[in-house]
């Protein structure tokens, strides 16, 4: 298979393999609504980002929609937007690695990018994802007035589609609009309902087929006819007795017209295979989407190219059912993660500027409150849910694999229980005199414990973090307090157990050692 090559290539393959290992540090202020919620912001690199979500999601993103710097000076201001090609082939290559390890077997990615780099985006797609995993190249009706002074008016943009595995990857059909509904007509009154026609000839290079299929068919007027010169008609004379008889076959009014094959709206399926077209009418323009961003912030200029949300809901509607997770690493103005919440979907978004704080927040905070922009009133949507707002946190490992001394008890302990849950830590557990409890919690069942070094008061290389007999004693007075009252089965991280695996399984206990199953959990 051929493929691309350019300037530092060989870092940049390296390069997501090099990044820093980080914790995600959750900010309440900046959450909203409900506290469990599955939906995440990320404030901060989104390489880093990708990274620091591999332990919890890898392998489980159904559709990922990236919106990323087209390298024409049309991107947000937070990005350098004017890059040499080299150093913008670059900065994909390991964003896309790390997309790739995050999506499910059977998801899809959808790349918006137009011709600037839209060819070289698709050999390195090949690269990534694998030709074999090609679905298809979208052209998206961005804007439909033309530009006078332009060669050629430019007018759209391209939605490359790569899948993780294409023998896995199942697509729904699109919706029939009442414009798709009103094509099927009832000229006959016929009982079965409305339905379209069809040419009952067809084209075929093979000549034996041609002469057996060709034949005079005689219509209600009494004329006969022949199928026009290069086809034959779709049946033998049996299959076209039949297709008469039962009423299938269509002469016109006046029942002299060459026949055409009824198509009943009853009997086709339950939507409309989606085609690579997708015009501003279906999908939205980038003129709707700033409409739509004017609404949530009438006093702010808006994005240049923010996309609508009928376009987001287009793809999310082909590539996810509801409860499925999307991801979005260029989350730019949020409309990804705003859409996925209207449609019943989980999703994460990455944004390093500013603005996810000034604009992906509030404008999530106003999709959770019930805003009615966009397609809120498409989906019926009345409001409801949450999102939890992260920032990068430090480094977890140093250049020897270690943990770094100065990753705080707090820090890994809310790291160790969402990789374990799924949800925020609720925050210290009990302990005497406001000091942290190694008992980080109880969760569906299950107790989690983080021995890690200041916990136990013992600030030791080693003090405190061994999980032995007396500091499982330990463990468990602490979840017979009222405020968990709990016997059942703990997990405990720590640097190592000097208690025997019989007596652990015997205990209940399962234990996971820090730092290799704290970087290796997923």
């Amino acid at each position: 298979m051929p493929t691309l090559d350019w300037y530092d290539k060989k870092s940049a393959v390296a390069r997501s393999g090099q990044v820093p290992y980080r914790l995600l540090e959750h900010v309440p202020a900046l959450s909203h609504g409900e506290f469990a919620s599955p939906n995440i912001v990320i404030q901060g690199d989104n390489l880093e980002g990708l990274k620091a979500l591999l332990p919890f999601f890898a392998g489980q993103v159904k559709c990922i929609y990236i919106d990323p710097p087209y390298n024409t000076r049309s991107a947000f201001e937070h990005y350098d937007d004017n890059l040499e090609h080299s150093a913008w082939l670059s900065l994909m290559w390991p964003r896309l690695e790390l997309l790739r390890e995050l999506l499910a077997e059977d998801g899809s990615i959808w790349v918006s990018i137009d011709d600037n780099e839209a060819h070289y985006l698709k050999v390195m797609m090949d690269e990534v994802f694998g030709r074999g995993n090609f679905v298809a190249n979208v052209v998206w009706q961005k804007v439909f007035a033309k530009k006078n002074k332009a060669l050629i008016s430019g007018s759209h943009d391209s939605l490359l589609v790569f899948t993780r595995r294409l023998d896995n990857w199942r697509r729904n059909l699109l919706l029939r609009d009442e414009a798709a509904k009103a094509a099927y007509k009832n000229p006959d009154e016929d009982k079965r309902g409305p339905w379209q026609s069809v040419a009952y000839s067809v084209q075929s290079e093979d000549s034996e087929r041609r002469k057996a299929y060709r034949y005079e068919i005689r219509l209600p007027s009494g004329r006969e006819v022949l199928p026009p010169t290069g086809r034959h008609w779709n049946g033998l004379p049996e299959r076209t007795k039949a297709l008469r008889s039962n009423g299938r076959l269509w002469f016109g009014k006046k029942g002299d017209n060459p026949p055409r094959i009824k198509v009943f709206l009853s009997e086709v399926q339950n939507g409309i295979v989606p085609d690579t077209w997708w015009t501003h009418e279906s999908s939205g323009s980038n003129q709707d989407s700033k409409k739509e961003m004017l609404g949530l912030f009438p006093h702010e200029e808006p994005f240049s190219t923010p996309k609508p949300e009928r376009l987001i809901q287009r793809i999310l509607h082909i590539a996810t059912n509801p409860g499925d997770l999307i991801l979005d690493s260029f989350l730019g103005s949020g409309t990804t993660a705003a859409v996925a919440h209207k449609m019943g979907r989980r999703w994460i978004g990455i944004e390093m500027g500013e603005h996810a704080v000034t604009h992906c927040a509030p404008r999530l905070q106003k999709v959770i409150d019930g805003e009615q922009g966009g397609i809120s009133k498409a989906v019926d949507w009345q409001g409801g849910g949450g999102f939890r707002f992260y920032r990068l946190g430090p480094p977890v490992f140093d250049e020897a694999g270690h943990i770094r001394r100065d990753i705080r008890f707090p820090v890994l302990a809310a790291h160790v229980w969402f990789s374990e849950t799924g949800i925020p830590w609720p925050g210290l557990g009990g302990g005497d005199g406001g000091t942290p409890s190694p008992v980080l919690g109880v969760h569906d069942g299950r107790g989690f414990a983080l021995l890690y070094n200041g916990v136990l008061r013992d600030r030791r290389v080693n003090g405190g973090n061994v999980l032995t007999h007396a500091i499982l004693k330990h463990l468990r007075e602490e979840l017979a307090r009222p405020d968990w009252v709990f016997t059942g089965p703990l997990v405990v991280y720590g640097v190592r157990s000097a208690i025997s695996d019989t007596v652990l399984k015997r205990e209940g206990v399962v234990f996971r050692q820090t730092p290799y199953e704290v970087k290796a959990r997923r």
